[in-house]
């Protein structure tokens, strides 16, 4: 309980401004057809308006908590979440859900039209090491999901948020910092169709003008979701190994440098830049930064707070290949300068914060 009491002195975390209403809408609404001079054209909404917001691939690990921020700034019935699975009760009971395939074109098209969409988040994805050991699939949802999803976009006048990660870099990038703008060519294909949506997403944006908007998120680490499969995950599993066993053993090299972010960043990110001003993005891709670590520096600064923690290494030479081909730290000047980005979680106030998490979780369920 002391450990626990001790941790729970976090700082309140702050949201951002109204929403201004960007939306655009198209000249006739046929399937899969633009306007003749290829350009959208500005909707009459006002800046008092909320969006309406649909969120894609809602049960991986961002999803149900951007959900959460979102209906707090646009109210529950604004923000529909949609997955291929049933979620859990809690999930339901929070707020609009419905099943949403990315594959399934006529689907997706009804579910904007009767539900007068006017934002998509875009998280359906396989994740890099998935990816690798079913590429077919992973080709299927990362590439032609977001076809899918930009024709539709594009036809109906959304605003659209696709993620993008620091695995759309590769071995030839700039490590520390990597630049917004620089060689890229990854090689995994989780990169790959990264790099696709977000050559993609700006190709849209220039030639029919969709509101197509992109962050290149570092490794997420969240206390609240199971990891899904990426490259950093060790990052989150080892807060769980070290509050319940106290021994984890990692699957990267100690000294693997890596950028990463505490989630509540990433999702305030995320709302700041589907809120701001499309006149202030010099740009449709943006890095984020807040902090670069390795398994060492991350089990150093846990053992400060449970000096007992064992950790030791074998390394998976999949993920191992993947992360060395990554940056050491994303180089973010941009996204500070064009929209105001600035993170709040550094390595400290992320373990306390996690601890702090892990261990109230646990107490709550063993008071069951």
């Amino acid at each position: 309980m002391m450990l626990v009491m001790q941790l729970m002195k976090s700082a309140v975390r702050h949201a951002g401004s109204r929403p201004r209403c960007g939306v655009e809408r198209l000249i006739g609404s046929s399937s899969r057809q633009f306007s003749a001079s290829g350009r959208t054209h500005p909707s009459s909404c006002t800046d008092a308006d909320h969006p309406k917001i649909l969120i894609t691939g809602g049960l991986g690990q961002l999803g149900v908590g951007l959900a959460k921020l979102l209906r707090r700034r646009f109210g529950k019935n604004n923000v529909i979440l949609s997955d291929i699975r049933k979620p859990p009760n809690d999930v339901y009971l929070n707020g609009p859900f419905i099943f949403s395939d990315i594959l399934d074109y006529k689907n997706l098209r009804e579910i904007v039209v009767n539900n007068n969409i006017s934002w998509l988040v875009h998280y359906s994805a396989v994740l890099s090491a998935v990816g690798e050991s079913n590429v077919a699939l992973a080709k299927e949802v990362n590439i032609t999901g977001l076809h899918n999803i930009l024709d539709i976009a594009t036809e109906h006048g959304l605003r659209v948020f696709v993620p993008s990660t620091i695995g759309a870099f590769g071995p030839s990038s700039p490590k520390d910092p990597t630049p917004d703008l620089c060689v890229q060519r990854p090689r995994t294909i989780y990169g790959v169709s990264k790099v696709h949506a977000e050559l993609m997403g700006e190709y849209y944006h220039h030639r029919y003008g969709l509101d197509f908007r992109c962050l290149r998120y570092p490794g997420i680490i969240s206390a609240d979701s199971q990891p899904g499969g990426g490259t950093t995950d060790y990052a989150v599993q080892i807060f769980h190994a070290a509050a319940k066993t106290g021994c984890f053993e990692c699957n990267l090299r100690s000294d693997t440098r890596l950028p990463m972010m505490y989630i509540d960043d990433c999702l305030r990110a995320t709302l700041e830049i589907l809120e701001a001003p499309a006149d202030t993005l010099i740009s449709r891709t943006y890095n984020i930064n807040a902090m670069s670590f390795t398994p060492h520096n991350l089990t150093q600064e846990i053992q400060k707070v449970l000096p007992d923690l064992k950790v030791t290494y074998n390394v998976d030479p999949v993920r191992q290949a993947i992360a060395d081909g990554w940056p050491m730290a994303l180089e973010d000047s941009a996204a500070r300068r064009d929209w105001g980005w600035k993170h709040e979680y550094d390595l400290p106030e992320l373990v306390q914060t996690m601890l702090t998490h892990i261990n109230t979780g646990n107490q709550v369920a063993q008071a069951y």
